[in-house]
Parts: C-alpha cells; sequence; structure tokens
C-alpha cells in the first residue's frame, strides 16, 4: 500500500487492510519515494494515463501543472520530483493495482 498517513482516506484504507487479516506492506511514498519504473508499473496496473494519477487538488499542481498538456513521462517525472502530487491509497498486488477511493475499492484487491 502507498500510503500517506496525513491523509484520512489513507489512513482508512490502513485500517481495512489491518482488519483483514492479509499480510502487506505500508510505503510511505513521501518518505520512500517510487522509481521511475514503479510508477510506470503501477500506472500499468492501474491502467490509466499517468495524469489520473496526479492530485488535481495539491496546490503544486494548480501553480505549476494545470493546464499543462505533459506526456505520460513528464508527468511520472513530475511525481517523481513532487510525490505528493501522487494520488493515494494505492494499493497493489500482483498484476493488480487499486486507487482506494471511496475505501470500498480496497475489496476489488483484496
Amino acid at each position: 500500500m502507498y500510503h500517506n498517513s496525513r491523509c484520512s482516506k489513507s489512513r482508512c484504507a490502513l485500517t481495512v487492510l489491518e482488519d483483514s487479516g492479509k499480510e502487506f506492506e505500508v510505503v510511505n511514498y513521501l518518505e520512500t519515494v517510487p522509481t521511475a519504473d514503479e510508477l510506470r508499473a503501477i500506472i500499468a496496473k492501474l491502467e490509466i494515463s499517468a495524469h489520473e494519477l496526479v492530485r488535481k487538488s495539491e496546490s503544486i499542481y494548480k501553480e505549476q501543472f494545470k493546464g499543462r498538456d505533459l506526456s505520460d513521462e513528464e508527468w511520472v517525472l513530475a511525481m517523481i520530483e513532487n510525490p505528493i502530487l501522487i494520488e493515494r491509497p494505492i494499493l497493489v498486488s500482483d498484476d493488480l493495482a487499486v486507487i482506494a477511493r471511496p475505501t470500498e475499492k480496497i475489496y476489488d484487491i483484496l
């Protein structure tokens, strides 16, 4: 689970995972920023564009990226340089991934 402990949705997802009894690993992606390859793999598993993984409510998005037409690779680099832009929480398992918004989407992967 790619997690941000300051995010209420991410904390809620963590509780659901803990209650599930399944083993999982938590990655605080603000401290341990995913590599470009890791982000590309997550995006592929989610079957979305890189831009769809970007949090558009963040001030850095509004100030620096809103309205810009970037390639997937440019969005990946932007998320690595500014990991707060990465949507959360993200659960990854084998060949599947889900953004747990709403939290119930966790059950799609459990």
